[in-house]
């Protein structure tokens, strides 16, 4: 299992409108060729601008081939394309990480 765990941070008072650009124009097509994340989060205590999504693969191998298809999708173009227009946008944070040996994950 890879997790892929990417953190946003937006400028202050723009976290509303980057999730309704998100929901409209780049979820449709995300979860077309990602499936639905394990989580999407925002911020409870600490930076309110911040939210976090992460997302499951099987491996290096079905990530790279679920991002290029989406990557490929005009509808995901179209969200970067308004995304970007919006502005909202002030860093990106990836990180690839596995469970430990002695994680059992909850089963989705």
């Amino acid at each position: 299992m890879l997790l892929d765990v990417r953190t946003y941070r937006v400028k202050p008072g723009q976290l509303k409108a980057q999730f309704e650009v998100y929901e409209k124009y780049g979820k449709p097509a995300q979860t077309r060729h990602l499936g639905q994340p394990l989580a999407f989060l925002r911020t409870e205590t600490g930076n309110p601008n911040e939210y976090v999504h992460i997302w499951v693969y099987e491996n290096a191998a079905d990530r790279e081939r679920k991002r290029a298809a989406m990557q490929a999708d005009p509808g995901w173009q179209d969200y970067l394309r308004r995304s970007a227009e919006l502005g909202a946008l002030v860093s990106q944070t990836n990180k690839l990480m596995t469970p430990v040996d002695f994680y059992d994950p909850p089963k989705t």
